[in-house]
């Protein structure tokens, strides 16, 4: 006999676990037994359109506003489909008809937060956040929210302000430090703010969006880069690079924010090797991070290591070939750090590459082959930058509204 509140009780779990699998097993379970309950269509809805399936989800949600018109969860649920697939239009209709029916709903005013700051309406964006927070003032995603708002219309104090409330009201939640990264990095604090984004990934280290931040505070850092970014923006983005061959000692400055970026990033690797194997922070980082530092400091061992034995027997191939080998370090740390699961493998097949053109550098005797390495071991910072670019373009032109 099957218990329908049971089966909406696990459901509920494995939704807030991402078991998206499992929790539709269950709802279509209960489905089958009762093909009229409205809440299993909805909570159907959003376990479809979170594994990707936006016309089933769409059909779902609209059969639990078909089966109950006067209860604000299908609405809401609707409202959650429409904006996950790109159709605010529809997300806003379904949302204020919820409102409607239910106006003392925080988290529906979240939603309709999240929609109008979609939308660029930041300031109709502020007050339904202000509206939810009325009805739930200790909810920290919300208060999150409307630091992103504050991010958003350029107001420096009251993001920060709101981003650290967040971040007291529920220390543990990988949101609330992402925003305060957001927050300390749009309004000049590049250095706090890769703390931030280190404690989110420390929370949750699948936070993909958080390690492209945290490349972006870390070269933030480095003042001839900030310097840079301004003078692209300037100069037509990339097409600067053009420039190079008319302005000389601008490669001397690249060559030096791409040196200063390898220290960075070797400073990065020890220190997070040094908190792995500490006794009193080693649970703290595991995994990528670890396993990555430690990469690091071998590359910069070994390739030490190589480029004495090079100086000891006279030849310049093979002490090239070292200092290559430690420029490595970028390669790997800009791959590790790139959110895109298709960019991070794109950026290790590059790394790769490196060193196989390294070994074969020495095979041949190429002191040159081992010198273009090292350029573009350096170069990296470059080169991951045009590729995250390039797949957050294509991403975003793959997001087509439903016919």
């Amino acid at each position: 006999m099957v218990n329908p509140s049971e089966v909406i009780l696990r459901a509920g779990t494995l939704l807030r676990m991402e078991r998206l699998a499992d929790a539709e097993r269950e709802l279509r379970g209960l489905l089958a037994v009762q093909p009229e309950h409205v809440t299993a269509h909805a909570m159907l809805a959003l376990a479809l359109v979170w594994q990707g399936r936006p016309v089933k989800a769409v059909s779902e949600s609209q059969e639990a506003i078909r089966l109950a018109p006067d209860h604000p969860y299908p609405h809401y649920v609707a409202g959650v489909v429409y904006h996950r697939i790109g159709h605010t239009d529809l997300a806003i209709g379904a949302i204020e008809a919820s409102l409607a029916l239910n106006p003392a709903d925080a988290r529906t005013w979240k939603l309709l937060a999240n929609v109008r700051l979609q939308r660029d309406r930041y300031h109709e964006a502020a007050d339904a956040a202000r509206r939810g927070l009325a009805l739930d003032p200790e909810n920290s995603d919300l208060v999150s929210l409307l630091a992103k708002i504050h991010i958003s219309l350029g107001e420096g104090e009251p993001a920060r302000a709101a981003a650290a409330h967040a971040v007291r009201l529920d220390p543990e939640s990988a949101t609330a430090h992402l925003t305060l990264g957001q927050a300390e990095l749009a309004f000049g604090a590049p250095r706090r703010a890769a703390e931030s984004f280190r404690e989110t990934l420390r929370l949750d280290p699948g936070f993909d969006p958080a390690r492209e931040l945290l490349v972006t505070a870390l070269k933030l850092r480095n003042p001839l880069y900030r310097v840079l970014t301004k003078s692209r923006g300037h100069l037509g983005g990339w097409g600067m690079l053009g420039l190079l061959p008319l302005l000389p000692p601008l490669i001397a400055v690249f060559v030096l924010i791409a040196l200063l970026h390898w220290a960075a990033w070797v400073a990065e690797s020890v220190t997070m090797l040094r908190l792995t194997l500490g006794r009193a922070t080693r649970l703290l980082f595991a995994g990528v991070e670890a396993r990555t530092a430690l990469v690091c400091c071998l590359l910069v061992v070994a390739g030490a290591g190589v480029l004495a034995l090079g100086i000891g027997l006279g030849r310049d191939t093979v002490g090239t070939a070292g200092v290559a080998v430690m420029t490595l370090v970028t390669a790997v740390q800009e791959a590790a750090h790139t959110g895109s699961a298709r960019g991070r493998a794109i950026l290790y097949g590059w790394t790769g590459l490196l060193g196989v053109t390294i070994a074969g550098s020495v095979a041949l005797g190429s002191t040159s082959a081992a010198l273009l390495s090292a350029y573009a071991g350096l170069g990296t910072i470059w080169v991951a930058a045009g590729v995250r670019r390039l797949l957050r373009g294509r991403q975003a032109a793959t997001v087509q509204p439903l016919r």
